[in-house]
C-alpha cells in the first residue's frame, strides 16, 4: 500500500447461497479523495459496501485500511477505526429530536454500561454532556440549528438525510462510506445535498467512497469512479471518462436496448444514463 492510500482493496470475491456476487474486485482509495461506485442495479455495488462495512463477509481477498486487515476487525470496531457509513434507507428515531438522533452516532465510542446508563449516573452523564457537545459543530456545519429541537417526524426529507449524514460523522470518521444518499430526493434535493457533502469532506478532511445513481452528482462530486457490472470491474476512471466509455453504456443500456435514433449522438449516451438504471436480471444490489 502507498504512502497515500487509504483503502486498499484485492482480489475481493463474495459468493451468497450459490450466486457470484463479486469477481476478483480491485482498486485503492487515496487519502482526501472522493471515490464513486456505480454501475447497473444487480452490479453489486452494495454488496462491496456491505464487505467494506463487514456486514458480508468475502469468500477471497483482502481489505486493508491503512495499516490495519479490515476483515480481521469486528464490525462493531469499525467506529473506533474512524468508519462511519449511511444506507441508502433513512433510519433515523421520528418521535425523537435533530440533536437526539445526531447524539445517537456518537454512542458507539461511549464506554457507559447498561447499569450507569440506565439510572444516568455518573460516567453515562458525563459522556452523555460531551457527545451532546462534540455534536454541536456537526448541527452548525450541515445547517441543522434551526431545527434542533423539532421531532425528525415534522421534517421535510431532505433535512432528514442531512441529519442522517450528521449522524455517520458523530463518531468522528476519516473515511465516510455512503449508500446512495440522493436516494428518493428530487433533483433540488440532491443539489442541496451535494453542497452538503462537499462541505463536510472539505471542513472535516473526509475520504468518502458513495455509491450513487444520480450521474449528475456522480460527475459533480467524484474524482474517480469505480465501475462494475455482475460483480465485475469494468474500468477506474475519472467519472467524466467511465461513463463515456463503451463498456459502460453497454453495461447500463444492455444489449437488447434501442438503438440511438441519431448515430452521431452515441457518445452522449452516457449523459442520459437513468439515475436508477433497469434492475439486472438475476442480480443483486
Amino acid at each position: 500500500m502507498t504512502g497515500d492510500t487509504l483503502l486498499e482493496v484485492q482480489d475481493v470475491e463474495l459468493a451468497i447461497g450459490g450466486l457470484q456476487i463479486l469477481r476478483g474486485v480491485s482498486f485503492a482509495v487515496r487519502r482526501d479523495e472522493f471515490f464513486t461506485v456505480i454501475g447497473p442495479n444487480g452490479a453489486g455495488k452494495t454488496s462491496l459496501l456491505n464487505v467494506l462495512s463487514r456486514i458480508y463477509r468475502p469468500t477471497r481477498g483482502s481489505v486493508r485500511f491503512g495499516d490495519v486487515d479490515l476483515l480481521a476487525q469486528h464490525r462493531t470496531a469499525l467506529s473506533g477505526l474512524g468508519i462511519a457509513r449511511t444506507f441508502q434507507n433513512l433510519a433515523l428515531f421520528d418521535d425523537m429530536d435533530v440533536m437526539d438522533n445526531v447524539v445517537l452516532g456518537r454512542h458507539r465510542l461511549m464506554r457507559s454500561g447498561v447499569a450507569t446508563g440506565a439510572v444516568w449516573f455518573g460516567r453515562a452523564r458525563r459522556e452523555e454532556r460531551l457527545a451532546r457537545q462534540a455534536c454541536e459543530p456537526l448541527i452548525d456545519l450541515l445547517g441543522l440549528g434551526d431545527h434542533l429541537t423539532r421531532p425528525v417526524r415534522d421534517l421535510p426529507y431532505g433535512i432528514k438525510k442531512r441529519i442522517e449524514l450528521a449522524r455517520a460523522l458523530a463518531v468522528d470518521p476519516t473515511l465516510l462510506l455512503l449508500d446512495e444518499p440522493a436516494a428518493g430526493m428530487n433533483d433540488e434535493e440532491t443539489d442541496e445535498l451535494a453542497e452538503w457533502i462537499l462541505v463536510a469532506k472539505r471542513e472535516l478532511g473526509l475520504t468518502v467512497v458513495m455509491i450513487e445513481h444520480d450521474m449528475g452528482m456522480v460527475t459533480r462530486l467524484g474524482d474517480r469512479s469505480l465501475v462494475l457490472d455482475f460483480g465485475t470491474v469494468i474500468t477506474v476512471e475519472a467519472p467524466s471518462v467511465a461513463i463515456a466509455d463503451p463498456r459502460v453504456i453497454s453495461a447500463y443500456l444492455g444489449d437488447d436496448s434501442d438503438e440511438p435514433e441519431d448515430p452521431t449522438e452515441t457518445g452522449n449516451i452516457a449523459l442520459r444514463i437513468p439515475r436508477h438504471s433497469r434492475r439486472r436480471k438475476g442480480g443483486v444490489r
